[in-house]
């Protein structure tokens, strides 16, 4: 198999609006700050992030740790880059710290840190185990008689991972209808397709057999999304699935569909104004 692009499709070409090109363009700074880390992740991320944190999830950017709030875990922690830029847009930290995402000193690491970055969940990187950590949290949200909610973000090559099968077994065994597990599916992992690299599909009838509710959205569209995220829970007394249709790279046309742009480093000035232009140009 060769790092080369995959056929593109066009059922996720719904055009960026100001606000999705603005935190892309946050997404560019911290690159531009870091002079590396994971532009394909990120991007593809951007809208599902966005939904989240404007319309769905409950918090207090001044107050993160507040008892009563939903968590987020980001578990394909190499995102991070989305993640860290709808937290300085909600006001978590300031958006100053973008420009020094991966300096030594620095609060923003290659992978997201719990403890250390307000509004960070849980330290993910090391793949398959967000959804084990969500299950927990929305046992103990259960045991403690909170409503909060727990959701949890995969890729989709992240779920080759047995520990996110174990997870999704014991949401079952629990019935944790406040779990929302939620897959980035842009079906390109670091290193080529995942229909190649170990083909997931029936996706959602995998996840219907270990007992979720499953529904699908255009995870770049936002009225798809929000859509998604209203009807929850999809059935009472089951563990929730979106499987989110995305574009690996979405908003630069050179990453788009590309596996060689997983991770990017040693970013020239003259890399990142092109990734500028070619945003705008997008």
């Amino acid at each position: 198999m060769t790092a080369t692009k995959t056929q593109k499709t066009d059922h996720t070409k719904t055009p960026l609006d100001a606000r999705s090109r603005k935190l892309r363009e946050m997404v560019i700074d911290a690159l531009d700050g870091g002079g590396r880390g994971h532009p394909g992740a990120a991007l593809s991320l951007i809208e599902i992030v966005r939904v989240l944190y404007d319309d769905v999830l409950r918090f207090h950017a001044e107050e993160p740790d507040w008892a009563e709030r939903d968590r987020c875990i980001l578990s394909k922690g190499h995102g991070c880059l989305a993640l860290y830029a709808i937290l300085a847009d909600k006001g978590f930290f300031p958006v100053e710290e973008l420009h020094r995402q991966c300096h030594p000193d620095a609060m923003l690491g290659g992978h997201p840190e719990a403890h250390k970055i307000p509004g960070v969940e849980a330290s993910t990187g090391a793949l398959g185990h967000g959804l084990p950590i969500g299950v927990g949290m929305a046992l103990a949200a259960r045991l403690q008689g909170r409503d909060s909610r727990v959701f949890v973000i995969m890729g989709d090559g992240e779920i080759n991972e047995g520990s996110v099968w174990e997870a999704a077994l014991s949401a079952d065994k629990h019935g944790l209808d406040n779990l929302v597990a939620i897959i980035d599916r842009n079906k390109l992992q670091s290193y080529g397709p995942t229909a190649e690299v170990l083909d997931l599909e029936p996706l959602a009838d995998k996840w219907r057999s270990f007992g979720f509710a499953v529904r699908e959205a255009d995870g770049h569209d936002v009225a798809s999304l929000r859509d998604g995220f209203a009807a929850l829970p999809y059935e009472p007394g089951k563990p929730n699935l979106l499987i989110c249709h995305t574009v690996k790279g979405r908003g630069i046309a050179e990453a788009e569909h590309n596996p060689t742009w997983h991770h990017k480093a040693r970013l020239s000035p003259e890399q990142v104004a092109e990734l500028r232009k070619a945003l705008r140009d997008n």
